[in-house]
């Protein structure tokens, strides 16, 4: 059944029809980003679950299919973007497992997990969010950066510090070491967000 999920998911996400590299290869953006989901995982986890390993995959399956564009401008609207993206992604895993042949309360498990409603208090909920957040630092923090230039240092400073504090510590330790391989800028930004992290 697993493997079968994982499968579907990535037929699902091999669909995007953007693309990134891996290792030097052109892919499907959603595919890259799940397998940089899964390698973060088993960085936290010898051996995670068999829902936290299709949540991973799961975290942006066809995310394409509701673009950022398709919202206004603003935090507000962001916020309802993600929102609607998550709540699309745990259907979407949902229905996959359950055409795999698990059984209905693991897939309301892994749809809960995806759409983040017990962040903090749900220990797998704040496993994905580390590993999305260890992600976002490794892969996806400098483009963001240079594509975001009316970004003032205060706005910046807000957004590592809102991230750190989605964190558990063992994702801070994880951040902290990936921290050092971030370019000058970065880290700079990162020491002063977290010299004050409140």
């Amino acid at each position: 059944m697993l493997e079968c999920a994982l499968t579907e998911i990535d037929k699902a996400n091999y669909a995007d029809p953007n693309v990134d590299l891996l290792a030097g290869k052109s892919l499907p953006k959603e595919y890259v980003y799940s397998v940089h989901m899964t390698r973060w995982l088993y960085e936290l986890e010898a051996a995670p679950s068999e829902r936290m390993q299709i949540a991973c995959r799961a975290q942006h399956i066809e995310r394409w299919k509701i673009p950022r564009s398709d919202y206004p401008k603003g935090r507000k609207s962001y916020y309802q973007w993600r929102q609607a993206c998550g709540r699309m992604h745990g259907r979407r895993a949902a229905e996959i497992m359950a055409g795999c042949g698990f059984p209905e309360h693991e897939c309301e498990r892994v749809e809960i997990i995806l759409t983040k409603r017990e962040l903090r208090q749900d220990a797998d909920t704040q496993l994905l969010e580390d590993v999305a957040c260890l992600v976002f630092l490794e892969k996806y923090f400098a483009q963001f950066y240079a594509d975001n230039t009316d970004y003032d240092r205060e706005k910046w400073l807000r957004i590592v510090r809102r991230t750190w504090r989605k964190m558990s510590p063992r994702a801070h330790e994880q951040a902290l070491a990936l921290s050092s391989r971030l370019p000058e800028h970065l880290q700079q930004l990162m020491q002063e967000a977290l010299a004050d992290p409140v």
